[in-house]
């Protein structure tokens, strides 16, 4: 019932916005419709949730950031146990407020300037500020529901968020699907039935290898010697240090999203300098970053190169290196310290290659299979793909996390 009351928010639009041009634009920009999977279809009827919990995600990037660069919020995170970890979850609802202003108003102004009518022409003082209080209260009452959903531990709330809003979606998408290989004839053709049939075999083969990659993983092997102390005999156990292939999740493809979009957004503002010089150059920039030939290779680069970037601060391996030897293991045949560390690295490096290039293909699948079938109704959304197979996977685990947890009780 809490992700039905996210969908209708979804469908409750900012009064005085023409929505034909905006979802015409929201078709035709791939990137436009990558927020739009993050605000759960919010973005495509300008609802009050158009932002989805998208400024959530970005306050909790920044605060990851942070903790690195401020050494008393990195002590805070890990010395300061379960309070400690709340406070930060505090702060990042204290920054999603402003954030969540700011990113409303620039994306009403990316999408004025974008589209063949200019959206904000006739907005007020008064207006913008009634918009932006109603697109930052949206925000923040789907982050609420999140956290009340996370509280029946079966999974993220806000993950469960945005996965809903990708299934929502799907009924039309095969809907569009259907009317674009039957035609005008309302019937499929041979040719049609082969192309759809094929379609669906693509998909499956593509969801069998996000799974893969997703669950993926490199097992380092761990001894640990045995220990006396007292009469007790502590250690002497064999385990293994688990390396994820894809230890980012879809944290790159966020970031690159960003990255993509801010120079279209500055070129948008200069498009109409009264120097003829910077609008021809801004113009040409935005031409530029519209092609998706050319989006589609920065697109990939970006989410590799994030990839690499995510990894190195989520996973240390000179940390992890002197936990193993603090706690009396080693690696075998390697000794405990830099030999370790220097291990560690090499082989997360190796095994991030494959996390990073699965990322990038699976981002610029969208435009790889529209190229095929030259049509957007046929397409793999990527990003909303590695999405929904992440969530359902984390919520099988909880869910048989909480089974077993009842059997224990039971017993």
């Amino acid at each position: 019932m809490l992700l039905v009351g996210t969908r209708i928010l979804a469908h409750i639009p900012i009064p005085g916005i023409q929505l034909e041009d905006l979802r015409s634009l929201l078709n035709s920009n791939t990137l436009l419709g990558l927020f739009d999977i993050f605000s759960g279809g919010g973005l495509r009827n300008f609802s009050i949730v158009m932002l989805g919990v998208g400024p959530y995600i970005t306050a909790s990037i920044i605060m990851q950031l942070l903790t690195i660069i401020i050494p008393k919020l990195g002590e805070l995170q890990k010395e300061g146990g379960e309070a400690g970890r709340a406070k930060i979850n505090q702060y990042m609802r204290y920054l999603t407020v402003p954030l969540t202003a700011v990113q409303g108003y620039g994306t009403i102004i990316l999408l004025s300037r974008s589209s063949t009518t200019d959206i904000a022409a006739s907005f007020t003082s008064f207006q913008w500020f009634v918009t932006l209080l109603s697109i930052t209260a949206g925000t923040m009452v789907l982050l609420w529901l999140g956290e009340i959903i996370s509280e029946f531990k079966i999974g993220n709330g806000v993950s469960l968020i945005i996965f809903a809003g990708i299934v929502a979606g799907l009924p039309t998408a095969a809907q569009q699907a259907y009317v674009s290989l039957s035609g005008s004839a309302n019937a499929l053709s041979p040719q049609n039935l082969v192309t759809g049939l094929s379609y669906l075999a693509l998909a499956v083969v593509v969801i069998g290898g996000v799974v893969l990659i997703t669950e993926a993983q490199r097992n380092i092997p761990v001894s640990y010697a045995k220990r006396v102390r007292g009469n007790k005999m502590y250690g002497g156990v064999n385990t293994h240090l688990p390396l994820r292939v894809n230890q980012a999740g879809v944290i790159p493809i966020i970031f690159a999203i960003s990255i993509l979009l801010f120079p279209g957004l500055i070129a948008n503002f200069f498009s109409q300098a009264k120097t003829e010089a910077v609008a021809n150059f801004a113009t040409s920039m935005n031409t530029f970053f519209q092609n998706p030939t050319y989006q589609g290779i920065i697109y990939f680069i970006l989410v590799v190169a994030f990839t690499y970037f995510y990894t190195a601060i989520v996973f240390n391996p000179d940390e992890i290196s002197t936990n193993i030897q603090k706690q009396g293991g080693f690696i075998p045949g390697l000794r405990p310290g830099s030999q370790t560390a220097d291990f560690l690295y090499k082989v997360l490096n190796r095994i991030t290659l494959v996390g990073a290039l699965f990322l990038g293909l699976i981002a610029v699948l969208p435009n790889i299979v529209q190229g095929f079938t030259h049509t957007q109704a046929l397409t793999l959304g990527g990003t909303s793909l590695l999405i929904v197979v992440s969530v359902v996977i984390e919520v099988m685990k909880q869910v048989q996390a909480q089974m077993v947890m009842r059997d224990y009780e039971d017993f």
